[in-house]
């Protein structure tokens, strides 16, 4: 139990063996003036009655309160659930774009790696038959320069 759940307990069993207690005091009866009259009542009785009136009056009160206050809260609990599976929606939606880029920068990337390596081979292709012609040419000489007869 809350703290202010057991004083309120404590504060109405607390009245109630008061009145007990002093209940001949309560009914006694008196003579009670209402301003367009006069009547005889017991006073105790009487104001024990208005207090009970303004208890539940007051009850009525925050139980109204209460209400409105949960009725709000769901409101608002409702409404931020429904942003938060927007953001949760944006956001998956920036992972997927993000995908997107990535792969697109990937093949971008790859294609240029791919034009590199073509461009190399061509001219590993073009350094190698430069290299054999250079051969080719050395061996001529150097054949002519062994074999005086030929040239």
């Amino acid at each position: 139990m809350r703290f202010r759940t057991i004083v309120a307990l404590v504060a109405s069993a607390l009245l109630v063996a008061f009145v007990v207690v002093n209940w001949r005091v309560f009914a006694a009866p008196a003579s009670v003036n209402l301003l367009f009259g006069t009547i005889e009542a017991p006073s105790g009785v009487l104001m024990l009655a208005l207090f009970a009136l303004g208890v539940v009056v007051l009850a009525s009160y925050v139980g109204i309160w209460q209400t409105t206050l949960l009725m709000e809260f769901r409101r608002q609990a409702k409404e931020l659930q429904a942003q938060r599976t927007l953001a949760t929606s944006a956001e998956a939606s920036r992972f997927t774009e993000l995908g997107l880029l990535i792969r697109e920068e990937m093949a971008k990337s790859n294609q240029r790696v791919d034009t590199a390596l073509e461009g190399l081979r061509g001219e590993l292709r073009a350094t190698e038959n430069s290299i054999a012609a250079t051969l080719g040419e050395m061996d001529d000489r150097y054949r002519r320069a062994a074999d005086p007869r030929v040239g």
